[in-house]
């Protein structure tokens, strides 16, 4: 559950990214014959890692540091990350604590008496808000597979880790969603959510594991002597996620979660099969393990967007797949797979190909009912654009493409309009940006791609696949101090850039070009029918 295990460069661990560079730039200078080497950086740790590369190498090692970026944060935050890591971790717990609380309990009758053997664990967030507020379940995650089990009369329990979001900002809604889902479910269909766990024991166990943690994580110095003993030593680079990890904020979520999955696992009647959304974050080792030991059965990750090139969460050493070792990392019995994309990338990083299976996409099923339609007029390319901003997960992300779209707007072709669908998880403020003149859209994606020329993204998000499929132009911002994550890597028809004036020249040549009229499905497996999902279900269960 460590943050060394997890990986995950794109937002929690975005120093390993350096690590990857440093060790590309290794092998670049087996080759050559290099006196001295000169970085210019505020990077201290990377600066670290070069001068012992260099002391190895015996090449002379020189850091010309540069002033670091000032990032804006209130006075609360700064307090608080200049408190000692243990502190961080007790105050993250608190607040946890007082916010989540009132979850405690939520649908845990039902949960107990649950008659039915098929359980999903997911998030409660990107649900449908319009089927929410009349009691029904329907999540942008699982698209109509809970109505069609349902409807076919298969009872399935769901298991929610809440994430806040505008639609359910607090724990007194998200009861009330639950206590809705439950009563129009009559039995068939049962929710509770993680937090429904919560008691005093928990917590206490929690804690125990927590300083047990943090004690042993003090004892654990021999480390950095092992990574001395390599020429490229990247410790200084991972040094921080391992304290984090033994000791932190990470450390103390990472120990109630599993007491938390313990309880849910250990409560819930015996289960033929369960499925859950697979990203390989800390939590989904502590559920499967946990899983395991409750003796319920057969356990299926679903990854239900993209699997990116450099995002490292979904590659291991081929060795972490045996199974037949002592304490074998704690992996689902199958991966459900959304495509031919996904499955050659899992393929590519070593996953044993028997332990793989295909299923439709569901969250991208929507795709079915995109029209194959003529290109526009070429009399009207170059003069105008409409532009469909996607806005990312993380803010910074955004916050990036907003700005370089903002230095170019007033070179854009006369008469474009700029339209800007944010993340669920991600809104801005349109008066942030009042040169763009925003339209901040909330109609479905599925629309808003038929009526625009270009879809501009960050590099990151998986929306700039939707674009993609149906046969948009995509335009994607790059962080030129990380690596490509882009999920249309090597893809056609996608152009990526880093400046302003990049994006100007890009987005003049793309409005020349002939849009696509073909639905590409390359991607994803689309079949409203859901066949493949009814028969992995059907054998599971039977």
């Amino acid at each position: 559950m460590t943050l060394l295990v997890e990986k995950c460069n794109y937002e929690k661990s975005p120093q390993i990214d350096d690590a990857i560079r440093l060790l590309a730039f290794a092998d670049w200078a087996a080759g050559h014959k290099l006196k001295q080497i000169t970085l210019a950086s505020a990077n201290q740790p990377l600066a670290e890692c070069l001068r012992r590369w260099c002391k190895n190498t015996s090449a002379t090692f020189k850091w010309r540091q540069l002033p670091k970026a000032t990032i804006q944060v209130s006075w609360i935050r700064r307090i608080y990350f200049a408190l000692p890591r243990i502190i961080q971790a007790w105050v993250w717990l608190m607040k946890y604590l007082m916010e989540r609380w009132p979850l405690r309990g939520a649908g845990l009758q039902a949960w107990q008496q649950a008659a039915g053997s098929v359980t999903f664990v997911s998030y409660l967030f990107n649900l449908v808000p319009e089927a929410a507020k009349e009691g029904r379940y329907e999540s942008r995650y699982w698209g109509p597979l809970p109505e069609i089990l349902q409807s076919e009369g298969c009872m399935t329990n769901w298991l929610h880790l809440y994430l806040k979001d505008p639609f359910l900002p607090n724990a007194k809604q998200v009861c009330g969603i639950i206590r809705a889902f439950n009563e129009r479910g009559r039995g068939i269909e049962i929710h509770a959510t993680l937090d429904s766990f919560l008691s005093f024991s928990v917590v206490c166990q929690a804690i125990q594991d927590w300083v047990k943690l943090t004690w042993k994580g003090k004892r654990l110095h021999g480390l950095s002597a092992l990574a001395k003993q390599v020429e490229s030593d990247l410790w200084p680079l991972l040094v921080e996620d391992l304290k984090e990890s033994m000791g932190g904020i990470t450390a103390m979520s990472n120990s109630l979660h599993r007491g938390l999955f313990e309880a849910a696992m250990k409560m819930l009647p015996k289960q033929q099969v369960g499925f859950y959304l697979q990203e390989n974050q800390g939590w989904e080792f502590a559920l499967v393990q946990n899983w395991r030991i409750a003796s319920h059965g057969q356990l299926i990750g679903v990854p239900h967007s993209t699997v990116r090139f450099w995002d490292l969460r979904y590659f291991f050493d081929p060795r972490s797949y045996q199974k037949h070792v002592n304490q074998p990392m704690p992996l689902p019995d199958k991966v459900a797979l959304n495509g031919q994309a996904a499955t050659d990338a899992y393929l590519t990083g070593g996953y044993p190909s028997e332990d793989l299976i295909q299923v439709e996409a569901l969250r991208y099923l929507y795709l079915l009912k995109v029209k194959e339609r003529p290109v526009s007029d070429s009399a009207n390319r170059g003069q105008s654009l409409r532009l469909l901003v996607l806005g990312d997960y993380l803010i910074n992300n955004t916050r990036r493409q907003m700005r370089l779209l903002d230095q170019a707007v007033t070179l854009l072709p006369p008469g474009s309009v700029i339209t800007f669908k944010p993340h669920p998880a991600c809104q801005i403020d349109a008066m942030d940006y009042p040169k763009l003149q925003l339209r901040l859209a909330t109609e479905p994606l599925m629309d808003l791609l038929a009526a625009c020329d270009v879809a501009y993204t960050s590099a990151v998000t998986s929306a700039a696949v939707d674009a993609y499929c149906v046969g948009v132009p995509v335009v994607s911002v790059i962080d030129q101090s990380r690596l490509n994550m882009s999920p249309l890597r090597g893809y056609p028809d996608t152009f990526y850039v880093g400046t302003s004036d990049e994006l100007i020249r890009v987005l003049y040549l793309v409005s020349t070009l002939t849009r696509g009229d073909k639905i590409r499905s390359n991607f994803f497996l689309v079949d409203k029918e859901l066949r493949r999902w009814r028969q992995l279900v059907d054998h599971t269960y039977i």
